[in-house]
């Protein structure tokens, strides 16, 4: 290796080179023959080597700047982003697109420690088909999960943040006006510092529906007045493009009596009975289109029974079921 205190070709030669190797380095694991081109470049000057470390320790920059700083990176009037102080070519640009590479870098570090910091509190909670599960949080809020329910809880020291990835749950939360409790489906979110609600999420539809206190229900869409303010024995739908529903009156002792096992219809379509009966389901339950899932039905049956509603059902309605070859059945008109 040589020693020389200079680079024999020059120290910007040296930078372009070492920001190339470097940028390669980072694209992952090295073909055989590029490897031992990078080694030997590496071995003929101990300047080649300082360059690399020190572009791997601008790369972690993040971790050495101070706080203010990084926060200062992520204002909306931050200085411009660095660019060459002429038009760049070739190897050159190299140099300058990994130098904007770290700039970038460390911008979304100070992002992330700005908006996503540690977590004082993080668990996973789910249930299986016919489950119920009832958790207590560390604030002394309660959860009451139904099956099939997957969720994630984090708490940070100025919000309490719910992911509700699928299935519902009843939020019986406890009041802290400096930290909200939101509880987020990917349709919209649901924002309380004390309340108790039942939060429902299906593949193209949230139902929120409240029992004490008041919640604020926002839809993911982008649109003026996309959010609604709800208070006890009022609910509302977000839809799968993010849109929210109005207010209206909703009966929450039927909404949330899974609860005691129990599915409660007041006057529904039959077509929202199958609905909420193929979730306590293997397979699913079919309505067959037309008049048939217009029908409607006024009964309570067991929630891990839904066999018995099935064998009840012709008694009740004009209608007949069948299974079908997958071993799902269906509902039609006699």
């Amino acid at each position: 290796m040589t020693t020389d205190r200079e680079c024999p070709c020059g120290a910007d030669a040296v930078r372009d080179q070492a920001a190339f190797w470097f940028a390669r380095s980072r694209d992952g694991d090295l073909p055989a023959e590029e490897r031992a081109g990078f080694e030997s470049w590496l071995a003929e000057h101990d300047q080649h080597a300082h360059e690399i470390r020190l572009l791997h320790n601008l790369w972690g920059a993040a971790d050495l700047l101070p706080r203010a700083r990084l926060e200062a990176l992520c204002e909306a009037d931050a200085p411009t982003p660095l660019r060459p102080p002429k038009p760049a070519t070739g190897r050159a640009f190299i140099r300058y697109a990994v130098a904007a590479s770290l700039v970038a870098m460390v911008g979304a570090g100070a992002l992330y420690l700005g908006v996503n910091p540690k977590p004082d509190y993080s668990e996973e909670f789910a249930t299986v088909l016919g489950e119920r599960r009832q958790v207590a949080l560390p604030d002394g809020s309660v959860l009451d999960l139904n099956g099939r329910t997957r969720m994630k809880v984090h708490f940070y020291r100025d919000s309490r943040q719910i992911e509700l990835a699928e299935g519902e749950a009843m939020f019986s939360v406890e009041h802290d006006p400096s930290r909200p409790f939101v509880v987020q489906t990917g349709q919209g979110s649901v924002t309380v510092t004390g309340t108790r609600f039942d939060v429902r999420r299906d593949p193209a539809l949230t139902q929120v529906a409240v029992e004490s206190g008041t919640v604020k229900v926002k839809g993911r869409a982008d649109e003026p007045g996309n959010q609604v303010t709800l208070t006890a024995e009022l609910g509302s739908n977000i839809d799968a493009s993010g849109k929210v529903t109005p207010a209206s009156a909703v009966n929450t002792a039927a909404i949330t009596a899974w609860r005691g096992g129990k599915l409660v219809f007041n006057d529904a379509s039959l077509k929202d009975v199958v609905r909420d009966v193929s979730r306590y389901r293997e397979k699913p339950l079919r309505v067959a289109p037309g008049k048939t899932e217009n029908l409607r039905l006024t009964s309570v049956f067991k929630s891990d029974d839904t066999d018995a509603l099935l064998r009840a059902l012709p008694s009740i309605l004009p209608v007949a079921v069948r299974t079908l070859a997958d071993g799902s059945q269906e509902i039609f008109s006699k």
